[in-house]
């Protein structure tokens, strides 16, 4: 169809927002996971590395001052020493180290363990005069290990000693160490993910179901579709607005077309009559004079009922969907202007009376039709004019005492609410009548000889709605009718507050 947006994949934003959100939390997990998984080897690797060269620094620096307290031989050194008590014992175990002894010349008297390698500094340091005479320490390969180097001399040119460290068996403790943290932030990334992906489906299965009943709204143009509501947390607040949406869109669906077949029918009548007449009118030189008087007076009749009842349906379709802002305004001097109007409509006499506060927020124009439909209704059921329309408007502020059933309230007003009574002297509802002249087009029966469509009230009735109230209708004393209707002094409906 041209025009029409494409359907998207049912199911696949609900998927991508399941999957951004298991991705994210993975994401996270990941990068938490990495970060402390690189400090905690990186601060283990550091003080592991730290310790050992303090270790092999302490041995070094021990060595060299005991070659400087004591004259120390070459033969002190050798691995013979049955006790195992002598100065290359006490270096061994001190740091683990290898130790290789050189003699005069830099010739290898007593080798180690691996053999260590001898280079033209080391040969030198074997001759040095000075007790202690370092060669700075150097890294070295032995057998495919690396190994920390330091030659140390015994003075007198006696030869010297080699003192080695290996450090390639930390480096594959640390690298072992590094493959385990690595393993380690990879199982934790997967199960982040699988809890996520978990967590997610858990989270977003609710939105699911509702995403998918927005999904059926849209595809079938059903608005009677449940809407599945749980839980008291955001998403349930999402699900029961778009209930009472669907609710209300529902209601207006049906307000809808209700009102087009009530109008439908009621437009029947006056157009049927229009077309019998219009078809006599071919004929009309052919009537006699009264006639004639009688045809077009009954033709401005019908036409001026056709013009009443389509500018009542527009007031009724404007009433429903009416953009009026709501206003904070005084119901009685509202009731004041709908008096002077229709005085000078109909020549009748209407008078006002208003007690206690009277001001409201709502629409100025919606509450001025529903008062003149009221005032024209009685002034139509009263043709002889004889009686006082009285427009009566009651307000009862918040904070006042009583309650539904007392007094004048009897109708079941709320606290906080205004009244407002149209009071004729014509010939009263009857009994059957009172629950229904509010509905669109109802007409009592001894209306029907009257002009007028029915659907004055029923404006009444949605104007008093939209502004939190509701119409009412009985017998007065004395004979008449009482009708009108009640309103929130708050606001309306749809003032902001719902």
């Amino acid at each position: 169809m041209a025009g029409a947006a494409p359907r998207r994949p049912r199911g696949r934003p609900l998927s991508s927002l399941r999957a951004t959100f298991t991705v994210s939390f993975a994401a996270v997990a990941a990068v938490v996971t990495v970060l402390v998984g690189f400090l905690s080897y990186d601060a283990a690797a550091r003080l592991v590395r730290v310790d050992e060269q303090t270790v092999y620094t302490q041995v070094v620096q021990n060595l060299r001052e005991q070659v400087r307290q004591r004259q120390l031989t070459v033969a002190d050194f050798a691995t013979t020493d049955p006790d195992h008590d002598g100065p290359r014992d006490d270096l061994i175990r001190a740091g683990r180290t290898d130790v290789q002894v050189l003699g005069p010349g830099g010739t290898v008297a007593d080798r180690g363990s691996p053999p260590l390698p001898v280079g033209p500094g080391d040969r030198l340091t074997a001759d040095a005069d000075a007790a202690g005479t370092l060669l700075e320490h150097r890294e070295v390969e032995v057998a495919d290990d690396r190994y920390r180097l330091a030659t140390v001399a015994l003075g007198g040119g006696r030869g010297a000693v080699q003192v080695a460290q290996e450090f390639s068996d930390t480096e594959d403790l640390l690298r072992e160490l590094q493959q385990r943290t690595v393993l380690l932030v990879s199982a934790v990334v997967v199960a982040a993910g699988v809890f996520g992906w978990w967590l997610a489906r858990r989270i977003t299965r609710r939105l699911v179901r509702l995403a998918g009943a927005a999904e059926d709204v849209a595809r079938t143009g059903r608005l009677g579709i449940q809407v599945p509501v749980t839980g008291h947390d955001e998403v349930a607040r999402l699900g029961r607005s778009f209930d009472r949406m669907l609710g209300r869109l529902a209601r207006s669906e049906e307000d809808q077309r209700r009102l087009v077949q009530d109008a439908g029918h009621e437009l029947r009548t006056p157009l049927t009559s229009l077309r019998t007449n219009i078809s006599m009118l071919r004929r009309i030189d052919e009537l006699p004079p009264a006639a004639r008087e009688e045809l077009v007076a009954d033709l401005a009749l019908e036409s001026r009922e056709l013009t009443d009842l389509v500018n009542e349906l527009v007031e009724l379709a404007a009433g429903q969907s009416d953009t009026e802002p709501v206003r904070a305004l005084d119901l009685a001097e509202t009731a004041e202007d709908v008096a002077v109007l229709a005085r000078r409509r109909t020549g009748r006499d209407v008078t006002v009376h208003a007690s206690g506060d009277t001001r409201i927020g709502g629409r100025p124009a919606a509450l001025q039709r529903a008062l003149s439909n009221l005032v024209e209704n009685a002034a139509k059921f009263d043709p002889d004019g004889e009686g006082t329309i009285e427009i009566v408007v009651e307000g009862r502020p918040v904070e006042a005492g009583g309650g539904p059933g007392e007094g004048p309230w009897d109708s079941g007003a709320p606290h906080g609410t205004v009244r407002v009574e149209v009071r004729d002297r014509g010939p009263g509802i009857a009994e059957g009548d009172r629950t229904r002249v509010f509905d669109r087009f109802y007409r009592a029966a001894d209306a029907r000889s009257r002009p007028g469509s029915g659907l004055g009230l029923s404006i009444v009735r949605e104007v008093a709605a939209s502004h939190g109230g509701a119409p009412f209708a009985f017998p007065r004393d004395g004979g008449g009718a009482v009708i009108g209707f009640t309103v929130d002094a708050g606001g309306s409906e749809d003032d902001g507050r719902g």
